[in-house]
């Protein structure tokens, strides 16, 4: 028998993924671009709902604030996507909330001279202020290094074998989010496990009028089955005497967030409203009085825009924004893997520096914004969104640019954005194991630029990785045993700012893993590295392909030109 050729045991790499069916500047119909727009916007739901839902009552807020806040952070969610989309980095990107900030707004809720405020609506808004002021300040920190290219130079020390452990991290490091909260309620969450996995692998070549449809609409699909599923568990009484914490994570009416929604007035004759006005007077009139109440109406039409400034005016503290700082470099470090695997999941080239710093200053934009209008957090790239684009092979930017008007939309028309908000997170933390585990497996799709025979770069690589992992795993454990993270001094600031920085798994990889990449035998290893693929992606003149991908709409180049 002739031996394997080598072409036969090995696959050249490929600067592009192949096998997506819309790359970033293609667009499927219409039709097919709404409905996956819709797709991205009920997946964004998840996080943008999970945040507020956290926080919230922590910080002495009311059902009705959840869903002020819940909605503000959609309304943002979809101006930045837009802005993001049409002017930063050009990938299609899900801009969303960040748990990264979790570490610092946890500390500003506990603040003594919060904590000590008697009335609970006083302290929501004197802390949602004080967490406003925070983020207005420490979005300088992105807008200056993005807009300044000092983060496009940073970019020159990064190579493919240093961005494989950041990259695979941002999905690996979420695995928290993913069965631990599946095990809150198996009964929904294993079944839509399951469905997702057989709908968009199993069954993808099912196909009506050309169109995969269960690989396409996968996650559509299988939320619907089983939301309606686990309503039904709910309306048969199935959990009427569990425990909370199943109740809170298995029932869809537990999130009291559609009651609490601005409602949509009906039409109403003047009788009616008298009726409403004066309900003693009917006991229809007192039923419908009644009703309307418990939707607590105080908008017209049901519609709210989120403005600037609705909480009141920030406070500023030096403390609280030195620690939110932490949270924007996190966020900054955690977009940068993520907008590498959007290049490659959107059949992409990976975008030149100034592309890369360019989308960095618009995310800094981003934060601003959630600083203005307050969003209790700040933003940062969707990695489940970057998933959805290899789950349904679709990496149109109009997509994205569609769900960012759904967003918008859903945020101003309260009812029915709480209702598709109602859906229980664990069909969320479902999708999750699917989703966090592809961006994940996109950053070890960068090892075949490198040599994987040299020894320095597997020692690179598992250290990298498993400090990546071990360093936030015992931050986290820590901090659940003694109620305080592992730096615990005097001074509240430099505490949630270390904290915060190694909370987060890409963070440490990136700092592990430059630092032994550019330390290490690396004037010799150039080649072993995977540096000169990378070196030609470095510059907007690189690659011809750059200019298809990342030049900015209106002629603004000319304005604006790549440096």
């Amino acid at each position: 028998m002739a031996a394997p050729k080598p072409e036969e045991i090995s696959h050249p790499p490929m600067d592009q993924l192949q096998g997506l069916e819309y790359c970033i500047d293609s667009n499927p119909s219409w039709g097919e671009a709404i409905a996956l727009g819709f797709q991205h916007y009920i997946l964004a739901l998840g996080t943008a709902v999970m945040i507020p839902s956290f926080l919230v009552p922590l910080m002495g807020g009311t059902d009705d604030d959840k869903v002020r806040v819940v909605q503000t952070l959609l309304f943002v969610e979809g101006i930045n996507t837009l802005l993001q989309t049409l002017f930063g980095t050009r990938l299609p990107t899900v801009i969303g909330g960040s748990y990264a900030f979790m570490v610092p707004v946890i500390s500003i809720i506990h603040d003594s001279s919060l904590m000590g405020i008697a009335d609970p609506h006083q302290r929501f808004l004197n802390t949602m202020r004080a967490i406003q002021g925070a983020l207005i300040v420490a979005s300088s920190i992105q807008i200056i290094l993005g807009y300044s290219q000092i983060w496009a130079i940073c970019s020159r020390f990064f190579s493919p074998l240093g961005m494989v452990p950041v990259i695979s991290l941002v999905g690996f490091g979420l695995f928290d989010r993913g069965f631990p909260v599946v095990g809150r309620c198996v009964e929904i969450g294993i079944p839509m496990l399951f469905l997702f996995i057989a709908f968009s692998q199993y069954l993808k070549h099912f196909q009506t009028k050309q169109l995969p449809l269960l690989e396409r609409f996968a996650l559509l699909i299988s939320v619907t089955v089983i939301w309606a599923y686990a309503h039904l568990l709910t309306a048969s009484g199935a959990y009427r005497h569990r425990p909370d914490n199943t109740q809170l994570n298995c029932r869809t009416d537990k999130a009291n967030l559609i009651s609490s929604a601005p409602c949509w007035y009906p039409l109403l004759s003047h009788g009616e409203w008298l009726l409403l006005k004066h309900p003693g007077r009917s006991t229809v009139g007192k039923q419908a009085y009644h009703l309307l109440k418990s939707f607590n109406v105080n908008t017209i039409g049901g519609i709210k825009i989120p403005y600037p400034l609705q909480w009141g005016a920030p406070t500023f503290d030096a403390g609280h924004a030195f620690g939110m700082m932490a949270a924007v470099l996190v966020s900054l470090i955690e977009s940068t893997g993520a907008y590498k695997a959007a290049s490659r999941l959107a059949s992409a080239t990976p975008p030149p520096a100034h592309v890369l710093s360019r989308g960095i200053g618009w995310q800094g934009i981003g934060i601003l914004l959630s600083g203005l209008f307050g969003t209790s957090t700040g933003s940062t790239v969707s990695v489940e969104n970057v998933g959805l684009l290899g789950s349904t092979r679709v990496g149109s930017r109009r997509v994205i640019q569609i769900s960012a008007g759904f967003m918008i939309f859903f945020s101003i028309l309260g009812k029915f954005g709480a209702l598709f908000a109602s859906i229980p997170f664990t069909i969320f933390a479902a999708v999750y194991c699917v989703l966090f585990g592809l961006v994940a497996s996109v950053g070890l799709s960068f090892l075949q630029f490198t040599n994987m025979n040299s020894m320095r770069n597997l020692f690179i690589t598992g250290v990298a990785f498993f400090l990546g992992l071990s360093i936030p795993e015992y931050f986290r454990e820590y901090t659940a045993a003694a109620l305080h993270g592992p730096t615990h001094t005097g001074a509240g600031w430099f505490n949630d700012f270390l904290n915060t920085i190694f909370f987060s798994s890409p963070t440490v990889a990136l700092i592990v893993a430059v630092l032994l990449d550019n330390t290490l035998d690396y004037k010799e290893s150039a080649r072993d590295r995977g540096m000169p693929w990378w070196v030609k992606f470095r510059t907007f003149k690189g690659d011809s392909r750059n200019e298809e991908f990342y030049t900015l709409p209106f002629n603004l180049n000319r304005f604006f030109p790549p440096s």
